[in-house]
């Protein structure tokens, strides 16, 4: 099943992405070079659709062959088309020249962090690590608020995470690879297949993404793409590492996603040490500061590949020790 499944993500993304990119040429939905970005020529800005439409059709379908469809999937298709049709119209917005507002798309990522939640996607219990503490279970002690409160923060955390890394080609594909691989092993030694299922279907639509994203890409994912991919890999570990009272249950998830978490820790550190505005965009993100240090998007791409592979290999070795 699993093989399968990354069969059918893999190949309706990489099938897709060729024609969304003749669609978006035609019709001028491009990415316009400016100060702030690396690309020189307008590119293609519609691949988001082959990601949303690939994981959603992917999974749907292989769980009509195979069983009924579950609540994870009705989370993350609900709350992803919420991502989607605003990150769509940003994308729109950044075709013209124009900034989409930053409110309408915070208000959206809640919105679609309470359908995971609405699903039972959500955070259930957390233990502090290294800690001799017991765990805190929201159940046991009545406080499913701190719950609800909990999973959104993470979930808009991560989906706006993802979204600040896409600035290289393929740096946000490539990350989100290796993040599913990540939690497809952690799923896995824990025993939980409805997660290993979404991850491998996240690993197939990233690398086949990636396969057009690459340098020199010749089509983006834009917010509408990113923002999904953030999304949900924050609701695969919601969904998994979250759901268990035991050690792993924060470090091994925060190990995993370590790339884009730390990235935007650098960034907000970074600007509230020289007291620059915390939401504004600009070229203070660890990929940015390796391309001034003279290496090429490759170069770049290479050195967060191998540091994302490195936070993986963590968490997989405290999760291992933990399960020893």
């Amino acid at each position: 099943m699993l093989t399968l499944t990354l069969i059918v993500s893999f190949a309706l993304v990489y099938m897709m992405v060729p024609y969304l990119r003749k669609v978006a040429l035609k019709t001028g939905f491009v990415d316009m070079p400016n100060p702030r970005k690396l690309h020189k020529e307008p590119i293609p800005v519609l691949g988001g659709a082959a990601i949303y439409f690939g994981f959603i059709v992917s999974t749907l379908l292989i769980q009509l062959i195979f069983g009924k469809v579950d609540n994870t999937f009705y989370g993350i298709a609900l709350g992803g088309l919420l991502l989607f049709v605003i990150g769509v119209l940003d994308d729109y917005y950044k075709t013209r020249g124009k900034d989409f507002p930053a409110w309408p798309k915070l208000l959206t990522h809640i919105a679609a962090a309470f359908v995971l939640v609405g699903f039972d996607v959500k955070v259930e219990a957390v233990t502090i690590p290294w800690l001799d503490l017991p765990y805190y279970s929201f159940a046991d002690h009545q406080m499913g608020w701190v719950s609800i409160v909990a999973t959104v923060l993470w979930v808009v955390a991560l989906t706006n995470m993802l979204n600040f890394l896409d600035g290289v080609d393929g740096l946000a594909a490539g990350i989100s690879s290796i993040s599913a691989i990540t939690l497809l092993f952690i799923a896995i030694l824990s025993g939980n297949g409805p997660v290993a299922f979404y991850a491998v279907a996240l690993i197939g639509v990233s690398l086949a993404f990636l396969k057009h994203n690459f340098h020199p890409a010749r089509i983006f994912m834009g917010d509408a793409g990113a923002t999904f991919l953030g999304f949900a890999l924050a609701a695969l570990a919601v969904d998994g590492a979250f759901k268990s009272a035991t050690f792993v249950s924060l470090i091994v998830p925060v190990l995993a996603l370590g790339v884009p978490i730390f990235d935007t820790l650098f960034v907000l550190f970074k600007r509230i040490k020289e007291r620059r505005p915390l939401h504004q965009a600009d070229k203070s993100h660890t990929h940015h500061s390796l391309m001034r240090s003279g290496m090429s998007q490759v170069q770049t791409v290479s050195v967060m590949y191998l540091l994302g592979i490195c936070f993986s290999l963590l968490s997989i070795v405290v999760l291992l020790v933990n399960y020893k």
